[in-house]
């Protein structure tokens, strides 16, 4: 599959936002009173959150990946 090169860097820049954005936003949560509850067991809504990221992140990783192979190709 042949894409052009500039949608290529398009998918490298979103995949990297994903990669440099995604970890910040977990650190906020992991911060965030509502992660842990007085036991310091994470919540539910700490459990969310960490299933969201890791799906963006992988979705981010996989978007950068076709970039690439879409310019490489």
């Amino acid at each position: 599959m042949e894409i052009p090169a500039i949608l290529a860097v398009v998918l490298i820049v979103a995949g990297v936002w994903s990669l440099v954005v995604w970890p910040q936003f977990l650190k906020r949560v992991m911060k965030d009173p509502r992660a842990r509850d007085a036991a310091g067991k994470a919540t539910k809504f700490f459990t969310v959150h960490v299933v969201l990221v890791t799906i963006s992140m992988v979705l981010g990783l996989a978007t950068a990946a076709i970039g690439i192979a879409g310019l490489v190709a």
